[in-house]
């Protein structure tokens, strides 16, 4: 005789057995209409992508014209690299809508576009880039009418190739929705002989597995709700006590990592909004301080005062952008071989030289190496070593403790004196614009940590020596090929 268990299994095969020869014979019918979908669905999800690359390239040469703008308004090359990569994603926009290109007055659109791309990417290198370097304002406000020119040209071909192509979207979907509705028919016609077989199907695996599936799937739902301290009772036989003993290793393996996914969300939320709007504020920003210091030339008692205050929130708002930007773009440059006591010693010099350390006692002790883009890392260690000071206060004491790690890596620590990090505090530490400080803009460590995690490193906040916090900044062994290099 089976055992219970394998009978169950038998008779499970048995019933879904017959179901699946049921409903092979609507399958036979179905799939001719099936096919027909796919191939309506893919020529739809076809127009619809080329809907999107339109509408996309319309953005990318917007942005193209931005970084243009920029170059003027800045009056120097800084943006440069900002515009090459905005070509670059108009050129493989362009080029991927030339080969979805059906008919003779597409292609000639596509046409138009490319050579107006390329116009506008020689009047930029050729003429306007020269003409703003040396200050030529004629030639420059002539390049500028040309490129807008360009712009619009492009523009309008691009949104006719999106309403071409959007055109083509409804009769596939006129089509498609026939087909799937005649097939829902003849569907509901076969199904219904099966359904009360399968309720009987369904009456039996109620009865033989339901209490462990209702376990799961309480489970589940508590999971879904956000209780991640849940776990399932593993004492049923066969799968489904291996299936609960699986979920209970997922649900540590999701607490475990919450915060680190919670925190890179936010990140690159920020970094969306940042890249979307940052460059749109520091311009009128610009403006704003430029006008306020040329004003201030020529005012004299409370207006200059006034004037003083305007600067220095118009000041702020510019260290806020600049915050937003560096962690949109927290990515590494050329590494180097640093030594990090020498980089250390530099970054207290600059902040004493600053008058920022006040007669905050600062020490730096240790010594090691490690691979990073020094640019990045001192941006990392000001932050750190400025923090530290202004919580140790006036008198204060800071430490930075630097060390090899045993695996080939370095790590340098942060301590204060001062009155360390609030319990409460701490798992909100890295959040962008979470700050504990009246004048702080709560980017600071946001950017931190984004730039040690580019550098494949990490930031931890603990209690230090001192008696105040520590923020220990990790970076990784070098790979083989800096090893190689060294």
């Amino acid at each position: 005789m089976l055992s219970p268990s394998g009978s169950t299994t038998r008779k499970l095969l048995l019933a879904f057995g017959a179901l699946v020869a049921l409903f092979t014979a609507a399958s036979g019918f179905a799939l001719a209409r099936l096919t027909d979908i796919h191939d309506g669905s893919h020529a739809l999800r076809e127009a619809g992508g080329r809907v999107r690359d339109s509408l996309e390239l319309a953005t990318a040469v917007r942005d193209q014209y931005a970084h243009l703008a920029h170059t003027i308004i800045l009056g120097n090359d800084s943006h440069a690299r900002f515009h090459d990569e905005a070509r670059a994603r108009v050129e493989t926009l362009t080029r991927r809508l030339r080969e979805q290109a059906r008919d003779a007055q597409e292609h000639t659109w596509v046409a138009d576009i490319e050579q107006n791309g390329d116009a506008l990417d020689r009047l930029y290198r050729e003429t306007l880039l020269p003409a703003v370097v040396a200050k030529d304002q004629a030639a420059v406000t002539a390049a500028h009418g040309r490129a807008l020119e360009l712009v619009s040209q492009i523009q309008a071909r691009a949104d006719s190739l999106a309403e071409r192509f959007d055109a083509s979207i409804g009769s596939f979907e006129e089509h498609v929705g026939a087909v799937e509705h005649a097939s829902f028919r003849w569907a509901l016609l076969f199904l219904g002989g099966a359904t009360l077989f399968a309720v009987g199907v369904g009456i039996y695996i109620g009865n033989s597995v339901a209490r462990p599936v209702a376990r799961l799937s309480e489970g589940a739902a508590r999971l879904a709700r956000g209780d991640l301290n849940t776990r399932i009772p593993e004492g049923d036989p066969g799968e489904l006590g291996q299936l609960a003993a699986q979920f209970n290793r997922m649900t540590e393996a999701l607490r475990a990592h919450q915060a680190q996914l919670v925190q890179h969300e936010k990140l690159a939320g920020i970094g969306r909004l940042a890249a979307g709007v940052a460059h749109e504020i520091n311009n009128p920003l610009g403006v704003i301080l430029g006008y306020v210091r040329l004003l201030q030339r020529k005012a004299e008692g409370a207006l200059a005062e006034d004037l003083k205050v305007v600067e220095e929130e118009a000041v702020r708002c510019q260290q806020i952008v600049e915050g937003l930007l560096d962690l949109s773009r927290p990515g590494r440059g050329p590494v180097e071989h640093v030594p990090l006591r020498e980089v250390c010693e530099e970054v207290v010099a600059r902040l004493r030289e600053s008058s920022r350390l006040g007669d905050v006692d600062v020490r730096v002790e240790g010594d090691a190496s490690a691979w990073a883009w020094p640019p990045r890392l001192r941006q990392v260690l000001l932050n750190l070593v400025k923090n530290a000071a202004e919580a140790a206060g006036q008198g204060g004491r800071v430490a930075l403790h630097i060390e090899a790690a045993s695996d080939g890596g370095a790590s340098v620590a942060v301590s204060d004196s001062g009155p360390g990090v609030k319990p409460e505090d701490r798992p909100r530490l890295f959040e962008p614009f979470f700050t504990t400080k009246p004048s702080g803009t709560g980017l600071g460590l946001a950017v931190s940590r984004a730039i040690a995690e580019a550098h494949g490193g990490q930031i931890d906040a603990d209690t230090g020596p001192l008696g105040g916090a520590r923020f220990t900044l990790r970076l990784p062994p070098a790979s083989p090929a800096q090893e190689a290099m060294a």
